[in-house]
C-alpha cells in the first residue's frame, strides 16, 4: 500500500485529529506514506493542543490540512467535509472525552456529533468510515467482554458511544467499522494512565506510601496508542471488517496491581490498597474528594519547584473512574479474523517511562521527579 503512486493513494479525514488517538493516526499515515492528503478536523487548533515536537513536525507536513470545526453543529460539520476531490476514508476520533460532565454534554458531544459525522460520510460516499467507541462496556470480572456479548456501559462516555454504535447500522450507504479500545496509553496521554503516573510522582514528592482503592486484581486492560492508530488503518482497508465491532486490547490482561507495581518501581515508592470497606465510600464522593485534595496541592508545588508554570496534566481522577468496575475485554477477534498483530503486546515499565520522558521534554512534568 505504501508503494502506490501518490495519485492513487487515498485522501482521508481524521475527525478529532488533534486529540490523543487522532494525532497518532495522522503520524502513522504520514510517516508510512499511506495517503496523498489528510485533513485534520478539530475544535482545538494544533498550536494549542499540546503537541510534542514530533507531532508538531507531522502537522506541518504538506500533506496535512487543518480545519477548525464544531462537529456538533450541522453547518460546521458540513464545512469540514467539503472537498473538491473525493474523500476515501473518514476516521472519527472526535467526541467529548472529559470525565465529570453533565449528561446533555455527552449526548451532544458524542451521540449528536458522531451521527453528524457518520451521515456526512455516507452522503459523500466514503469507502470506509471507522468509529472509535469505548471499552467500558461491561463491569464483569469473571468473563472478558466479547464483541457480540450484551454490553452494560458504566461510564457516560460509553453509554453514548453504545448508542452511536447502534445507530450506525441505520444509516444508508455507510460502510463502517467500530473499534472499542481498552485504556489507551503512550506519549501524550493525559487521561488514560496519566493520572496514575502523576499520583505516583506526587507520592514521591511527599515521601509517602501511595494508597489505592480496591485491590490489585481490578482489571484495567490497556492498549498502546500506536497500536490503536495501526488498527484503525488496518480495518479500513479490509472488506470483511465492514459492519463489525472489534476490541482493541493488548494481550497482557493488565490489572491495577500491574500498573501500580510499575508506577511504584519508576518512582521508587511503596503502595498499598485501602480495601473494600473504605473503598465503598467512593460512592459518597468523600474518599475521592479527600484524595484529590491531597494530590492537587503537592502536584502544583512540584511543578512550581521545577519552574513549570502551565501544564495540561493533573492527578485529578473523577469518581466515575474509581468505582469497582472492571475494564476487561476479550482479545482475539481482531487478530484472528483480520491478521492484525500488536507491536506492544503487553504494558511494561519502559513504555510508561517513555510517557514520562516525553512530558519532561515538553516541560509539562517536573523533571526532578523522574531522575
Amino acid at each position: 500500500m505504501a508503494s502506490c503512486t501518490s495519485e492513487k493513494k487515498p485522501r482521508v479525514i481524521v475527525l478529532g485529529g488533534c486529540g490523543f488517538i487522532g494525532r497518532y493516526l495522522v503520524e502513522y499515515l504520514v510517516d508510512n506514506e499511506l495517503v496523498s492528503f489528510v485533513r485534520v478536523v478539530d475544535k482545538v487548533p494544533p498550536q494549542t493542543a499540546w503537541l510534542n515536537e514530533k507531532h508538531q513536525k507531522i502537522f506541518d507536513n504538506h500533506l496535512v490540512e487543518f480545519k477548525s470545526a464544531n462537529l456538533i453543529n450541522p453547518l460546521s460539520c458540513d464545512n469540514a467535509f467539503v472537498s473538491d476531490e473525493k474523500i476515501d476514508y473518514v476516521f472519527n476520533c472526535a467526541g467529548e472525552t472529559k470525565i465529570g460532565q453533565t449528561d446533555p454534554v455527552y449526548k451532544e458531544g458524542i451521540y449528536k456529533l458522531s451521527l453528524n459525522c457518520a451521515q456526512h460520510s455516507a452522503s459523500i460516499g466514503v469507502k470506509h468510515y471507522v468509529e472509535i467507541s469505548a471499552g467500558n462496556m461491561s463491569t464483569s470480572d469473571k468473563v472478558p467482554l466479547q464483541e457480540d456479548s450484551s454490553p452494560d456501559p458504566w461510564t457516560f462516555v460509553a453509554k453514548y458511544k453504545l448508542q452511536v454504535e447502534q445507530e450506525l447500522s441505520t444509516i444508508p450507504n455507510l460502510k463502517y467499522t467500530i473499534l472499542r479500545p481498552a485504556i489507551v496509553y503512550g506519549p501524550g496521554d493525559k487521561n488514560g494512565l496519566a493520572p496514575r503516573l502523576i499520583i505516583g510522582a506526587v507520592y514521591k514528592h511527599l515521601g509517602e506510601m501511595m494508597k489505592l482503592l480496591w485491590g490489585p486484581n481490578l482489571h484495567m486492560n490497556t492498549v498502546h496508542v500506536r497500536d490503536v492508530a495501526r488498527a484503525i488503518w488496518h480495518v479500513a482497508n479490509r472488506d470483511e471488517t465492514v459492519s463489525q465491532i472489534y476490541n482493541v486490547v493488548d494481550e497482557g490482561d493488565t490489572t491495577q496491581g500491574m500498573i501500580s507495581d510499575m508506577v511504584s518501581d519508576i518512582f521508587n515508592i511503596n503502595h498499598d490498597y485501602l480495601g473494600t470497606a473504605i473503598s465503598t465510600l467512593v460512592k459518597t464522593g468523600a474518599v475521592v474528594e479527600e484524595a484529590n485534595d491531597k494530590h492537587m496541592a503537592p502536584w502544583a508545588e512540584a511543578c512550581s519547584k521545577d519552574g513549570i508554570e502551565n501544564s495540561p496534566l493533573s492527578p485529578y481522577i473523577d469518581r466515575e473512574l474509581l468505582y469497582n468496575k472492571h475494564l476487561y475485554l476479550k482479545t482475539g477477534k481482531l487478530t484472528e479474523t483480520t491478521g492484525f498483530s500488536y507491536n506492544y503486546p503487553k504494558l511494561n515499565k519502559d513504555s510508561l517511562q517513555e510517557v514520562l520522558n516525553d512530558y519532561a521534554a515538553m516541560k509539562i512534568f517536573p523533571h526532578s521527579l523522574i531522575l
